[in-house]
């Protein structure tokens, strides 16, 4: 590392102010600062000591994440494996998996840095870390089937849509990953919907063994095939058909342990989306009228990517809710909005994108309405003590 850095030392006055490759001084600040802790200090304004930064952050999210990531790479060739009839054993199907899902993390990570070091290069700023985790969550929550393209264009979209049209890093109101996923369940449709567009390498159904259901748990449940469902247990190990990352609620429990005891993700926001849906899912079930309202409140919670969305996306410090009280209202609603969406809407049963996105929207007016309640109470406190002080004298 002291032979890089040595040259990386070496090379850097050329794309500094008044050398020839200062135009890409935002491109090589950003490798730079990937692979090394910035060398720079504060100039004016407040000085504070704290050893996390945004890289830090960043990088504790993608952590997080590779429990489901590296069960999401297993489930991918257990479930090719399972389609086919083949007794696969746990590195054959790990590596299979390995090799559907890598491509698709290369594309996400390639097609959104371009645009993120054009953006930068473009404003003369520095490049942000914040791509770090949209890149390894997009490809989670997408299908194994997915064409390299489509995760490309979506990409991209979710990038200049859902961020750098705000200001970049920490200023955008939506959640890129959710957004991307928005954009491509829209615009492609049929490669979110359908029995074997989770299991990969059988295009139509190809050479799916009798008896075999590509199906997800959402997708029987929207069509009311309630038997259909997979036992509690298998949702909550992960070994059945849907998105790369979404599957395992183990996987994802694991991954909110690092979140909250790292103090990356908030529990507030968790427990209150969790708190949310169970309270929806409860409604529904006091006045069930399908079978679809009949599923158990609880079973919601491990089904789809509800359990992703509340750890991973809800969480999301810049697009949720940052006061604390706005962060139980924030989270509780996203919950009770994705289970109505799940339950009354059937042709979309994931609700919990939805949910997110609407939620993003409306967190600053949570924020502003919190805030606004705190002066009101802290000014009646005040005019409360003053008419004290008066009747004391």
């Amino acid at each position: 590392m002291q032979s890089l850095r040595q040259f990386l030392d070496r090379i850097k006055p050329n794309f500094q102010k008044g050398g020839k490759l200062h135009m890409f001084e935002s491109t090589f600040e950003g490798f730079e600062t990937f692979l090394f802790v910035p060398n720079k200090v504060t100039d004016r304004g407040a000085h504070i000591r704290d050893a996390t930064d945004m890289k830090r952050t960043m990088i504790l999210v993608v952590i997080a994440a590779i429990p489901t990531l590296l069960f999401g790479m297993w489930n991918v060739g257990y479930q090719h494996f399972l389609a086919t009839g083949y007794e696969g054993t746990f590195w054959e199907a790990f590596l299979f998996g390995l090799s559907k899902v890598l491509p698709i993390i290369i594309v996400t990570y390639a097609s959104g840095l371009i645009v993120e070091f054009a953006f930068a290069q473009i404003r003369g700023e520095e490049i942000n870390e914040g791509f770090l985790v949209t890149g390894i969550l997009i490809p989670l929550i997408t299908p194994v089937t997915i064409p390299l393209w489509m995760v490309s264009v979506g990409t991209v979209f979710a990038v200049i849509i859902g961020k750098e049209i705000f200001g970049g890093t920490g200023m955008n109101i939506l959640n890129p990953a959710i957004t991307a996923r928005a954009f491509m369940f829209f615009a492609y449709p049929a490669r979110f919907s359908g029995d074997f567009v989770w299991i990969s390498g059988l295009p139509e159904g190809e050479g799916i063994i009798d008896g075999f259901s590509g199906a997800t748990p959402l997708a029987n449940a929207a069509i009311g095939n309630i038997e259909a469902i997979p036992p509690v247990m298998d949702m909550i190990i992960g070994t059945i058909p849907g998105s790369i990352g979404e599957t395992s609620f183990l996987a994802i429990l694991l991954g909110a342990l690092i979140l909250v005891i790292t103090g990356v993700g908030s529990l507030k926001i968790i427990l209150s989306v969790f708190a949310g849906g169970m309270a929806m899912g409860l409604l529904l079930n006091a006045f069930a009228v399908s079978p679809l309202m009949e599923i158990p409140a609880w079973h919601h919670l491990v089904m789809g990517g509800f359990a992703f969305g509340a750890v991973y996306m809800a969480t999301d410090p810049v697009s949720a809710s940052r006061t604390e009280t706005g962060k139980y209202i924030y989270g509780f609603l996203i919950g009770f909005l994705a289970i109505l969406i799940r339950v009354l809407n059937p042709a979309f049963p994931e609700g919990m994108l939805l949910a997110i996105l609407f939620m993003n929207v409306f967190a600053p007016l949570i924020d502003y309405n919190v805030v606004k309640a705190n002066v009101k109470r802290r000014i009646k406190r005040a005019e409360m003590v003053g008419q004290h002080a008066k009747t004391m004298k």
